[in-house]
């Protein structure tokens, strides 16, 4: 036989091959198929496939797995190694095999730029005292001599003043010393609804202040919160493309050695935006971005300046708005039917009136976006729920069901959803409106929440985990607020007590209203599978199955059976996003 002859009948199985690989995603081929020797030979050449000791794929076709392999950035096959147990050796193969694999970590509601800046600024998370504020402000004076002037601020966040002994700070403090005197220094409160300025920042402000904005209060001299923060914020020198670039770069790196390959990022203005989507090409790019657009002037519409997006790669998605309902409870500002228990003469601060609320809210879902809402007090909360049911009614006038509406079309999401009234609960699950909640938020609430609330509203409405769990809650952190880990979250929701201290309020082991603890397996869900359903992402995102991006994260132990005082300290062996190792601890 000639060479040539028998040049083709050697190649023809793999030029076979090459034409079933390319229609192979497209069409059903047999499985006798898959076993041609040009397949074999032309799979391995662009498959990569991963064995571990297990893979809990939280898919319902295949539980639980042992291998999966890679293609192009998608899982293209999960598959337990059933060949190799027929083999006699399989149990010592078996034995060999380390690490416990999940699909990779979603964070529910997060902001990455202001992530970043808290990497690249003064943390003071933690600060029991004004005194340990200000020690941490003069050492990083001292790091960083170039920061403080008009055109580079000196930032941080993380104050409580319930540290201070309940007072609010004031501009004195910050003149700590001769060097602190001419700073321009703004730092955010724990929950980012309050500033407090330096006199240097107060004297950029025209004097007299002009009129405080409905839904603002200043609390002291140079604390500035909520809608009165915007009198501040017009005057800062804000960082520019190249600063923002290293947040994002810094916040990546930070989250992925969390096991987090993926985020909703809570409120980004249309600049950032931009921004985004020029980035989410670069190598440098490892956490995929489901963005919420945040108008440049806050509760407004904006439809001329964004658009829907969706990468080819899959790292960056747009196709939801957030607005704000009203402020945060450890300042008072969340918005209640009822006045405060521990501040009679106030029921907090709507940021938007419910005329407005539900006008914004059928504009956007008239736009084709989802409209999520930050909504902390239960009148918030009430407004919001009005909001989306007006607009399910006008924009499915022929669905009778309107959950069918929302799940299909909408997913309306309720951003906190902290504290809401029995009534409204029920609302919601009839409706079948997302609940974005971050566990940790319960529980470094819990040492005052009941004195803002008093026994009975804290019990019947505050922090509802398991009984809105039918709704599929999205879970996250809310970071830079509060710390970025997901085992922390997860610790939180299943125990209710502090991931810092393992303990609940009253110092004990029981948890604060532990009849809303959470399983493990619910929570996992509430970073994996919900943010990718509340995000139009399933099927995509947090799920190793044929076809979804290849992301994962591998454990040393499983978290099946794991006891809940490890869960906090879980720490993450390796990341991969796309099918590409992003982080791997180094031991």
């Amino acid at each position: 036989m000639p060479a040539h002859t028998l040049l083709f009948w050697a190649t023809l199985p793999i030029l076979l091959g090459v034409v079933l690989y390319q229609i192979g995603p497209h069409v059903l081929i047999p499985a006798s198929v898959h076993e041609y020797a040009g397949f074999k030979v032309l799979r391995s050449l662009f498959e990569e496939t991963h064995c571990f000791a297990s893979v809990t794929t939280l898919s319902t076709g295949l539980p639980k797995a042992e291998c999966f392999s890679v293609t192009n950035g998608r899982f293209s096959r999960v598959f337990n190694d059933d060949l190799i147990k027929q083999d006699a050796s399989y149990d010592a193969v078996k034995d060999t095999r380390s690490g416990y694999v999940y699909p990779g970590l979603w964070d529910g509601h997060g902001h990455l730029i202001q992530y970043g800046e808290l990497l690249n600024s003064v943390n003071l998370f933690g600060s029991g005292s004004m005194a340990e504020v200000q020690d941490r402000l003069v050492k990083y004076k001292a790091d960083h001599p170039e920061e403080g002037t008009h055109q580079k601020w000196i930032r941080g966040v993380g104050w409580d003043q319930a540290n201070f002994n309940g007072n609010w700070p004031s501009l004195s403090d910050l003149e700590i010393d001769e060097a602190f005197k001419d700073q321009y220094v703004m730092l955010d409160r724990v929950d980012v609804h309050c500033i407090w300025v330096s006199q240097k920042v107060l004297d950029l402000l025209p004097s007299p202040l002009p009129e405080v904005p409905a839904g603002g209060e200043i609390v002291a001299k140079g604390v500035f919160c909520d809608n009165a923060m915007e009198m501040v914020l017009e005057h800062y020198p804000k960082p520019d493309k190249d600063r923002k670039s290293k947040f994002v770069k810094d916040a990546m790196i930070e989250l992925n050695k969390l096991g987090i390959v993926g985020m909703h990022d809570a409120g980004v203005v249309p600049v950032d935006l931009d921004l985004y989507e020029h980035l989410s090409d670069d190598a440098d790019w490892t956490v995929r971005v489901n963005a919420m657009v945040e108008c440049n002037e806050r509760n407004t519409f904006c439809p001329r300046d964004v658009k829907k997006v969706s990468t080819p790669n899959g790292m960056f998605h747009v196709r939801s708005v957030k607005l704000f309902g009203d402020g945060a409870l450890g300042s008072w500002g969340s918005a209640m039917i009822d006045p405060y228990s521990d501040k009679k003469t106030s029921t907090g601060s709507l940021l938007v009136n419910a005329t407005m609320l539900s006008a914004l809210t059928q504009n956007w879902a008239a736009q084709g976006f989802q409209v999520n809402i930050h909504a902390i007090g239960d009148l918030a909360n009430r407004l919001a729920i009005d909001a989306f049911e007006i607009s399910l009614k006008l924009q499915c006038p022929d669905i009778t069901n309107l959950r069918q509406c929302q799940q299909e079309k909408f997913r309306f999401r309720i951003e906190h959803a902290q504290i809401i009234h029995p009534d409204d609960q029920r609302r919601m699950l009839e409706l079948g409106i997302i609940p974005s909640i971050q566990p940790t938020h319960a529980t470094s609430d819990m040492g005052y929440a009941e004195s803002r609330l008093g026994e009975q509203r804290t019990a019947d409405e505050a922090y509802r985990m398991r009984s809105l769990l039918p709704l599929g809650p999205v879970l996250g952190s809310d970071f830079p607020v509060e710390p970025a880990s997901i085992f922390e979250g997860m610790y939180a929701a299943t125990t209710r007590r502090s991931p810092r201290t393992g303990l609940d309020p009253s110092g004990g082991k029981t948890g604060w209203y532990p009849e809303e603890t959470l399983t493990v397996e619910d929570a996992l869900k509430g970073f994996t599978i919900n943010p990718a359903f509340g995000a139009f992402l399933n099927g995509n995102a947090g799920v190793i199955q044929e076809g979804a991006w290849a992301d994962w994260v591998v454990l040393d132990q499983p978290l099946e059976g794991l006891d809940l005082e490890d869960l906090r300290k879980v720490t993450v062996r390796e990341t991969w996003v796309g099918g590409k190792l992003v982080y791997q601890r180094r031991d």
